[in-house]
């Protein structure tokens, strides 16, 4: 779930294209005709940006140093570690204005079911600013491990995350870099 990095690349869009991408994970099929143009624009980035992140060389190398043993889940933690270098890197005015968007937008408007229980806590507990503390970090990889099924596979992660922090970081760099200027958009229709 990584929320900062989707906000960033959709923050010169409208509200509902920001929305968009903020509920997407949310949000399953390709019929988007329950929802507005604008936030159907905004699933439809999301799921560009996911599908242009998970090919990416940084990620694919990210994903082969991950124990081979919990590697099926590594594609989840590094989405939240990258939130949490975003978070540090981008600490500031600027950041702080658009997670306070994002919240706003995230209390005003429903959040699909699969992601209503856990919006209000992501925003009570100010998640995307919290995302800067590494140990905060790594709690929510374990916590999102607890909602999956069988041994908790992302908590498992948790110890070569931080062993792999430096080389993370640089994977980090190289992709944030190229996807901000790849995939930052206005919502325009493509």
């Amino acid at each position: 779930m990584n929320f900062l990095a989707h906000a960033w690349l959709a923050q010169p869009g409208n509200d509902g294209f920001l929305y968009g991408n903020l509920i997407a994970d949310g949000v399953k099929g390709s019929d988007l005709s329950a929802w507005s143009p604008s936030v159907a624009s905004g699933i439809r980035h999301h799921r560009r940006v996911d599908a242009w992140v998970d090919q990416h060389p940084s990620v694919l190398l990210a994903k082969r140093r991950a124990p081979k043993m919990q590697r099926r889940y590594a594609g989840i933690a590094l989405d939240i570690v990258w939130d949490h270098f975003i978070a540090r890197q981008h600490a500031g005015t600027e950041q702080h204005a658009l997670v306070e968007r994002c919240y706003r937008l995230l209390t005003a408007w429903p959040a699909p079911q699969r992601l209503s229980t856990m919006m209000p806590i992501l925003i009570e507990q100010d998640w995307l600013r919290r995302y800067a503390d590494f140990d905060f970090t790594c709690r929510a990889v374990s916590g999102i491990g607890q909602r999956l099924s069988g041994a908790n596979r992302l908590a498992e992660l948790v110890p070569w995350l931080r062993e792999d922090y430096a080389a993370l970081e640089q994977d980090f760099s190289r992709l944030w870099s190229e996807c901000r200027a790849e995939l930052t958009s206005h919502g325009d229709a493509r």
